[in-house]
C-alpha cells in the first residue's frame, strides 16, 4: 500500500528535524521544502543532505526572497500597515508565502498533506493553516505540536535532542537558550527565554544581527536617498535596484546607524499577550521615506482613508488572512491610490533616529504660492469667512436647541 505523501516546511533546525523523523515513524513519505527567505545559514546544501539522511523522500530549496519583498512586503508598506502601531510584520508577511510555496511542491509531488513546526500557542499556526486552506480547501494540515502523542513523546527540548542523538541527526541546539529568534531578509524577531519577563530590558539581552545599538552607531549623520515609483521603492542613492537588493542595501545602511529596533508587548491572535523584540532596519527606513513622500503627493481625504484602513490590513496580515477576498480588494485599492507616490526622499540616519532631509516629486501637491505665510500669494484669506460660516452651521443650530455650558 502506497504511503501518504506530505510536504514539510523544513528549516533544518531541531524542531523540524524531529518532526521529519516523527512523520516518517507515523508512516508518511516526507518531502522537505526549505523556503529561502533570507534566513542565516552557513550551508544550505548541508540542510538538504540532512533531510535526505534522516529519510526524506525528497528535499529542495526554493528561493522566494524577491517575491517576499516585491509581492508581500512592499504592498504592506504601501498601506503603512503596522500591527498595533509598532510591528512591521516581518514574520507575519512571510508565512503565507511559505504555505504557497509548499503547496506548489505538494501539487508537483502528489502530496495530500502539508506539515509545519508551529506550536499550538503562537500566531504562526494560524498563518500557515489559514493560507494553506484558502489556497487548497482539500489539503490536510498536520501540526505535530497540536497532536497529543507528539507532545507526549517530546515534552521538552531534552527529549528532542535525545531523539536526534539516537537517530544520529546533527542539530545545533542546547537545552538552555536565552531566547529564540526568527530571521528573514526583512527582519529578525526575538522572543521566549529571558524575554518572557517584561521587566527585563530586551535590548540589553538580545545580540542584534542586523543593527548596532544606537549608542554604538557612528557619531555623524549618514544620508540615504530612496526613490519610489507609484509607491514602490525602486532605487537607493540613485541606483535602480531589485526589491530584494533595495531591502538588503537599506538593511546595511540603516543597520549600521542603529535604526529599526523595537521592544513590544503584543496581543496574539490566539488571545494571549506576548513579548517580542524586533529589528527591521531597511523596512523602517522605507516606511519613513514612503510616508514622507505621501505627505507631498497624496490628497488629504485619500490618505486619511488609507490611514483608517491600515490597522485593518495589519490585523489581517498578523492573523493570517492574506488570501482573502477583503485583502484582494484592499490590495487593488492601494495599487490605485499609490499611483501619484513617485519621487525621492533623502533621510538622515543618526544613532537610531531618522531625520527627513529633503523630498521631491513631479506629482507634488504642495504649492508654495498657496501655503506661504508671506504677503500676497494666490490664497484669498477672505474666502475662509464663508467656508467657516458653512462649517459652523450645524453647531449653531444645535446650540439654539440645546445651549452648551461654558
Amino acid at each position: 500500500m502506497a504511503k501518504e505523501q506530505v510536504v514539510l516546511a523544513y528549516s533544518g533546525g531541531l524542531d523540524t528535524s524531529v518532526i521529519l523523523g516523527w512523520l516518517m515513524d507515523e508512516g508518511y513519505d516526507v518531502h522537505a521544502v526549505y523556503v529561502d527567505l533570507g534566513q542565516p545559514c552557513e550551508d544550505r546544501e548541508a540542510i538538504l543532505k540532512k533531510a535526505r539522511d534522516i529519510g526524506a523522500k525528497s528535499s529542495q530549496i526554493i528561493d522566494a526572497q524577491e517575491e517576499l519583498c516585491r509581492d508581500f512586503a512592499f504592498p504592506v508598506l504601501q498601506w503603512q500597515a503596522k500591527y498595533e502601531g509598532i510591528y512591521l510584520l516581518g514574520t507575519s508577511i512571510a508565512r503565507p508565502l511559505i504555505s504557497k510555496v509548499c503547496l506548489q511542491v505538494a501539487r508537483d509531488v502528489g502530496a495530500t498533506a502539508y506539515a509545519h513546526g508551529a506550536t499550538g500557542k503562537g500566531n504562526d499556526q494560524c498563518r500557515f493553516q489559514l493560507a494553506a486552506e484558502a489556497l487548497d480547501p482539500n489539503v490536510r494540515v498536520i501540526a505535530p505540536w497540536r497532536i497529543e502523542r507528539f507532545r507526549e513523546a517530546f515534552p521538552g527540548r531534552t527529549a528532542m535532542i535525545a531523539y536526534c542523538d539516537a537517530r544520529k541527526i546533527p542539530v545545533k541546539a542546547s537545552v538552555a537558550k536565552p531566547y529564540s529568534s526568527d530571521e528573514n531578509c526583512l527582519h529578525i524577531s526575538y522572543e521566549a527565554g529571558k524575554l518572557e519577563d517584561p521587566a527585563v530590558c530586551g535590548v540589553d539581552i538580545v545580540e542584534f544581527g542586523m543593527t548596532v545599538r544606537p549608542q554604538e552607531a557612528p557619531d555623524k549623520v549618514e544620508s540615504v536617498r530612496i526613490g519610489f515609483e507609484a509607491g514602490v521603492p525602486v532605487s537607493v542613492n540613485g541606483r535602480k535596484l531589485s526589491p530584494l537588493a533595495i531591502v538588503t542595501e537599506l538593511n546595511t545602511i540603516a543597520g549600521r546607524n542603529g535604526v529599526g529596533q523595537i521592544d513590544m508587548i503584543e496581543n496574539r491572535f490566539v488571545g494571549m499577550k506576548s513579548r517580542g523584540v524586533y529589528e527591521a532596519p531597511g523596512m523602517t527606513a522605507l516606511y519613513a521615506a514612503h510616508r514622507t513622500l505621501e505627505q507631498l503627493t497624496l490628497d488629504r481625504d485619500l490618505v486619511h482613508l488609507r490611514d483608517r484602513l491600515a490597522p485593518e490590513i495589519a490585523e489581517m496580515v498578523y492573523y493570517g488572512f492574506w488570501y482573502a477576498a477583503k485583502m484582494d480588494a484592499l490590495l487593488a485599492f492601494i495599487k490605485e491610490a499609490q499611483k501619484p507616490v513617485t519621487g525621492e526622499v533623502t533621510l538622515g540616519l543618526y544613532k537610531g533616529n531618522i531625520i527627513v532631509e529633503s523630498r521631491t516629486s513631479p506629482n507634488s501637491l504642495y504649492d508654495e504660492a498657496i501655503a506661504t505665510m508671506e504677503g500676497g500669494g494666490s490664497y484669498n484669506q477672505t474666502d475662509a469667512e464663508g467656508f467657516l460660516r458653512i462649517m459652523s452651521l450645524p453647531g449653531r443650530v444645535q446650540s439654539r436647541l440645546k445651549p452648551r455650558t461654558y
